[in-house]
């Protein structure tokens, strides 16, 4: 009578044996991609997304970089109602406008920019900031709209302009009508340098395509997140085409800076008092 005799599983509260009981852990741990190793997620969210080992900077939303420069975290939205139409009636995989809707659905954004105003240290400022999640971060008309808009109340208001870029480029899904806002919002920077207000532009990983190469790469001061991707095609794309091995480190940010593309790289830390010191500057 060998199984009468064999010890049974004890049972928890919950009715479920003790040898089958299992940890959850899912989604409490990630792997960083800078050093490799596994962290607790709730270290690096409460290190703002920097990672405590080795100070690789995870990608972060745009509603959070907003907070962390804002003071207390509040800010007035902009034109928080204005989405994209489909001028070209585009399909790819799927019609444009399925495509918007998902990633309003997604982010719970209506484009990829949220435009704000508000208090960085005491001084008024007006802050875009761009978020990859909604179509790569894609500049269509409804980023170079807001953003041109921001500028636009910052020559009203006397207020310096600060543009968080985090984007894959100009939206191809727009066409030509995408990229028109490169050169609008060269012009409308143009118009801000002229009434002698600061812009400072702040690239974080990536900043790629038609966003570097208009306004990203057009303020007063230029500065970036360590190990940030900033270019114009990607480094796969450009040996592909040249048929040579690039530089180690090529694009990033730590490279632009040595070869003079970039004025400063700021640790996500440091950042609002960074920018609010240059802004300082600026004022005098």
């Amino acid at each position: 009578m060998a199984w009468f005799t064999r010890q049974k599983p004890s049972l928890d509260s919950d009715g479920v044996p003790e040898d089958k009981k299992t940890v959850r852990t899912e989604g409490l741990w990630q792997k960083c991609d800078g050093c490799g190793q596994i962290i607790w997620r709730k270290t690096v969210e409460e290190n703002i997304n920097v990672c405590p080992k080795c100070d690789y900077h995870f990608r972060i939303s745009a509603f959070d970089r907003l907070q962390l420069l804002f003071d207390d975290g509040v800010f007035q939205e902009h034109d928080a109602q204005m989405r994209s139409s489909d001028p070209l009636k585009f399909v790819d995989s799927k019609p444009y406008v399925q495509r918007l809707q998902d990633m309003e659905a997604a982010t719970k954004l209506p484009d990829a920019v949220i435009a704000a105003s508000g208090n960085l240290n005491g001084r008024k400022v007006q802050i875009c900031a761009l978020e990859l999640k909604f179509i790569g971060g894609s500049m269509g008309a409804v980023v170079g709209e807001k953003i041109t808009r921001a500028i636009e109340r910052a020559m009203t208001e006397r207020t310096p302009v600060i543009i968080i870029s985090a984007s894959g480029g100009a939206r191809m899904q727009e066409g030509a009508i995408s990229l028109m806002q490169l050169a609008k919002l060269s012009a409308a920077l143009m118009q801000l340098d002229e009434a002698g207000l600061p812009y400072i532009s702040v690239l974080t990983d990536p900043t790629t395509g038609g966003v570097t190469a208009s306004f990203a790469m057009l303020g007063d001061l230029n500065i970036a997140e360590p190990g940030a991707l900033i270019g114009f095609a990607g480094p796969r794309v450009i040996e592909q085409t040249i048929r040579q091995k690039l530089p180690d480190g090529f694009q990033r940010s730590e490279f632009l800076l040595e070869h003079g593309f970039l004025d400063a790289i700021v640790k996500r830390h440091e950042m609002k008092a960074y920018i609010s010191d240059a802004l300082g500057f600026f004022a005098g």
